[in-house]
């Protein structure tokens, strides 16, 4: 799907007009766009600094001459105008599931700035219903087995801590991640609330309401999303 996610990025790349304030996505698909929005920003496209979903994204920003807004300081911006990201799933609804990148909790903060928020995904991350892709959940790491506990109570899922080369991986944040492998999940909003009044949750991968429009591509053409 490597031509699919190419083409979503390129398409992604042209909604950008000067003086845009962005929000730039984690993960291959908005890998790919920022390197696209790059090529435009060579060309003479006049952007503020961005606000980066993650440190891969600053560091990808940079590398493509895309200035960087510092997210840590008193200067992060209030409203973006529009956010670009993928997803691990998208419902009918564009209801997502995102967090595959583990940069779920950035991902929100910056996208629940932008007063258009697009994703760019392939025809596989298309689905009828979220959940067949485990459900990212940050949580702190103190008490973390307790808090998997809570989870596996009250939702009935048995939550897998992440682990990457061998260790437990870490996000940006110093945070863990419980991947919850529902199957199907019946109800995100229900989920949603559930997880939020969890303690040690710091954040889950579901995006209900925030999605504008997606943009999917097969390899061939890209066509354009709206909630139904």
């Amino acid at each position: 799907m490597s031509d699919a996610k190419r083409r979503v990025a390129e398409a992604a790349a042209e909604l950008v007009e000067p003086g845009m304030r962005l929000g730039l996505g984690t993960g291959s698909t908005a890998a790919l766009f920022i390197e696209a929005l790059g090529r435009r920003v060579a060309d003479g496209l006049d952007l503020p600094p961005a606000a980066a979903t993650s440190r891969a994204s600053e560091d990808a920003a940079r590398r493509a001459g895309i200035a960087i807004i510092d997210m840590m300081g008193p200067d992060a911006p209030a409203e973006l105008d529009l956010a670009i990201d993928g997803a691990d799933e998208a419902d009918p609804r564009l209801s997502l599931i995102k967090g595959g990148g583990a940069s779920l909790l950035r991902e929100k903060i910056v996208e629940a700035l932008a007063r258009r928020f697009v994703v760019i995904i392939d025809e596989s991350k298309v689905v009828e219903q979220l959940g067949a892709f485990p459900l990212p959940v940050e949580i702190v790491p103190f008490g973390w087995a307790s808090t998997a506990h809570l989870i596996r109570s009250r939702l009935g899922v048995e939550p897998q801590l992440r682990e990457a080369r061998g260790e437990v991986l870490k996000t940006d944040n110093g945070n863990f991640i419980l991947d919850l492998p529902f199957g199907t999940i019946a109800d995100p909003e229900a989920t949603a609330r559930t997880l939020a009044g969890i303690p040690g949750v710091v954040e889950h991968g579901l995006f209900i309401g925030m999605a504008s429009e997606a943009l999917v591509s097969d390899g061939q053409n890209v066509r354009r999303l709206t909630p139904a």
